[in-house]
């Protein structure tokens, strides 16, 4: 990893840092969520966006986490693509890219990744 631009270790340690804490501990009142195309401006509407959620457990499982860009404002866009698990639902892709800035995430974009191939 310590011959990968810094962006990008950042990047990676931002991602691993934001699925394992609580949500409302990295968005900031300016953040801004766009949660399968509804969109949440600030914390506390974003943490009640997501408190809202109708499952009792979720599990993640990140499939790709390189997609990571500097910005001219010293943030971090990441984009993480994985498979979510929520209470006895079967499986499903998601798309998670954002942008954080000083350990925050300013901007958050979710959408799952769900297909129909019949």
């Amino acid at each position: 990893m310590r011959d990968k631009p810094i962006w990008e270790q950042i990047g990676f340690s931002i991602i691993q840092h934001y699925y394992q804490t609580q949500l409302g501990a990295i968005y900031i009142d300016a953040s801004c969520l766009m949660w399968e195309g509804q969109q949440f401006h600030g914390k506390a509407a974003i943490v009640e966006k997501l408190c809202s959620l109708l499952f009792q457990k979720v599990q993640h499982s990140i499939t790709a986490q390189d997609d990571y860009q500097p910005t001219p404002y010293s943030s971090i866009i990441s984009m993480v693509v994985g498979q979510l698990k929520t209470d006895e639902d079967t499986i499903m892709g998601f798309h998670h890219r954002n942008i954080n800035d000083a350990w925050v995430c300013t901007n958050d974009t979710f959408r799952l990744a769900l297909h129909n191939f019949g």
